[in-house]
């Protein structure tokens, strides 16, 4: 999935090369264009299209209702066991912020923010993730929240996390990482050179969260 902010240079070829199936975003569409990508579908209240809005016009699913952000319109309209998602972390943070607000939101999609930097998902039930010890893995909790864990350095069982509480950021590999947390409210945060091995684990992930 495609969206319209900050986007850097081999983000959309990076999951692209993983994830073939395009969908832009509504302003997601003006990056597509500038590239030569066509997307098989464009989704959003469509504010923020320009020219692309003539391009794509065969492929324009408008969501008119302003309550939800074009991420979330797209996302829990995207059936894929595995979205891939580019161009919306960096540039705005209240769009960053609202971009983690959604993977809370809908814990049955299951999708992956790729950053210039970071990896941000939602912990599904149990994920098993093959590291390099020594990586940087942070957790940060979308409300309370408890996360079994092994294979990190400092040890996360029986710690209650929250937003206005503890969080658990800059903890680190030591080994196979498996987290189990309590309920859908936990984002794993993890290097971008962690890409293939994220995906890999969430694709191995059996266990779902229920919709909200």
């Amino acid at each position: 999935m495609l969206g319209g902010g900050s986007l850097g240079e081999g983000d959309l070829a990076l999951a692209l090369a993983r994830a073939p199936i395009l969908v832009a975003a509504d302003g997601g569409a003006r990056h597509a264009a500038a590239v030569g990508q066509t997307p098989q579908a464009v989704i959003g209240d469509m504010d923020s299209l320009g020219a692309a809005a003539a391009r794509y016009v065969d492929r324009l699913h408008e969501i008119a209702e302003q309550d939800s952000t074009d991420f979330d319109k797209a996302l829990r309209n995207i059936d894929a066991p595995l979205v891939l998602a580019v161009g919306f972390t960096g540039g705005r943070l209240d769009h960053e912020l609202a971009a983690f607000h959604v993977l809370a939101a809908r814990p049955d999609r299951r999708c992956l923010l790729i950053g210039a930097e970071s990896l941000v998902f939602l912990c599904p039930p149990e994920i098993g993730l093959d590291l390099v010890p020594g990586t940087p893995l942070s957790l940060f909790p979308m409300g309370e929240v408890g996360c079994a864990s092994v294979g990190l350095r400092w040890a996360t069982d029986g710690i209650r996390f929250s937003p206005a509480g503890r969080v658990g950021t800059s903890n680190e590999v030591t080994g196979r990482v498996v987290l189990r947390p309590s309920a859908p409210l936990m984002l794993a945060i993890a290097p971008r050179a962690a890409l293939d091995a994220v995906i890999a684990g969430l694709g191995a992930a059996t266990a779902c969260w229920p919709p909200r």
